[in-house]
C-alpha cells in the first residue's frame, strides 16, 4: 500500500498570502502544504505537493500519482472551470479524489459556479479557507480505508 495523498494546486495559488487576501486570507501555499500534511501524518499518510500555472504540469503530476499514490487533493483554480484535460486526468488515474476551493465559489462570479471536476469528485470543500485541506485529506483517508 502506497499509504500517500497528492496535493495539487493550481494557477495563481503561489501567491497566496499576497494575492486579494480580502478574499483568499494571509495564509500562504506553504501553510496549504503544512496543513495539508500535518493531517495526513496524524492519519499515517505522507504528501507529496505539486503546484504550477501550468494545465500539462499538472494533468503530469495526476498521472504521476497513479504509480504511487492513493488519493488527490486538487485546488485547480481556475481550471476548475475550464479545464476538460484535468479531469480527463483525473478520471484516468482512477484514485478518489477531493475538490479544495478556498473560497466560496458559490458566493462569487457565476463562471466560477460551474466545475469540470465535482461530479466525480468524492469530496467537495468550498468557502473553508485552508482548513479546506485539512478537511479534505481526512475525507479521503477515510475513502481509501473503505
Amino acid at each position: 500500500m502506497h499509504k500517500r495523498i497528492l496535493v495539487v494546486n493550481g494557477p495563481n495559488l503561489n501567491l497566496l498570502g499576497t494575492r486579494r487576501p480580502e478574499l483568499y486570507g494571509s495564509d500562504t501555499l506553504a501553510d496549504v502544504e503544512r496543513v495539508a500534511t500535518e493531517a495526513a501524518s496524524e492519519l499515517g499518510f505522507a504528501t507529496r505537493c505539486v503546484q504550477s500555472n501550468s494545465e500539462g504540469a499538472l494533468v503530469d503530476a495526476i498521472h504521476a500519482a497513479r504509480e504511487d499514490c492513493d488519493a488527490v487533493v486538487i485546488n485547480a483554480g481556475a481550471y476548475t472551470h475550464t479545464s476538460i484535460a484535468i479531469r480527463d486526468a483525473l478520471e484516468g488515474v482512477a484514485l478518489p479524489y477531493a475538490e479544495v476551493h478556498v473560497t466560496n465559489v458559490y458566493a462569487r462570479e457565476p463562471f466560477r459556479h460551474h466545475s469540470y471536476l465535482s461530479a466525480n469528485a468524492s469530496v467537495v470543500l468550498a468557502g473553508a479557507g485552508i482548513q479546506g485541506y485539512d478537511l479534505a485529506v481526512r475525507r479521503l483517508a477515510a475513502v481509501v480505508a473503505g
